[in-house]
């Protein structure tokens, strides 16, 4: 089932999400439902708070942009392999590497990218959907992509990187969306 992407203003996209165990409720469906949503909607990754539950699970599935990928891509990605993970209480240990700057959207504040510095690496522990763990070092788009989805479980979002006054200059676009003031290709959920 496709389910409501939740809008910029919603209480639920900055509380710091839960850890969930393998007994949460109907786990399978909702990530069978989540992937359905990031397909319909098409993301690159998603995080519970986004469907409006507070809790520390995303996905990423990161094919569309790698396959998406110019010469110039290429040469500046050279091995960047496409990931389709699920990233259940996800805990980052560290961020490492030069900072550098990337055009990030997010399918809770439609119509509004922005260029964000973040690092290049991401060191993550976290559990896949059958309750493995593992520990991993993401680098690239790929660990840009965690990182944001990230942030998600943690309460913040892309804009919370920006200068004061790049917020100022997006006050309209966000207190639009937050208004429910927003067409898109797939369903959302305003908090008003």
């Amino acid at each position: 089932m496709i389910l409501p992407i939740v809008a910029y203003g919603h209480p639920v996209l900055r509380k710091l999400g839960e850890d969930i165990g393998p007994d949460y409720p109907e786990l399978e469906k909702l990530l069978k439902d989540m992937w359905e949503t990031l397909y319909n909607s098409n993301g690159v990754g998603l995080a519970a708070p986004q469907i409006n539950r507070p809790i520390r699970l995303f996905i990423v599935d990161t094919l569309q942009i790698v396959e998406g990928f110019d010469d110039e891509d290429k040469k500046k990605y050279p091995k960047e392999k496409p990931i389709k993970k699920v990233f259940i209480n996800a805990h980052k240990i560290e961020d490492r590497g030069e900072p550098w700057p990337y055009n990030e959207g997010c399918l809770s504040i439609p119509k509004v990218r922005e260029d964000i510095q973040r690092p290049s690496h991401v060191h993550i522990r976290y559990m896949d959907e059958n309750f493995k763990e593992h520990e991993d070092v993401f680098d690239g788009i790929t660990a840009r992509v965690i990182q944001h989805e990230y942030d998600h479980i943690e309460g913040k979002l892309f804009i919370d990187y920006l200068p004061q006054l790049k917020k100022r200059l997006i006050k309209k676009k966000l207190d639009d969306i937050s208004a429910g003031k927003v067409k898109t290709d797939y369903r959302m959920l305003f908090s008003k």
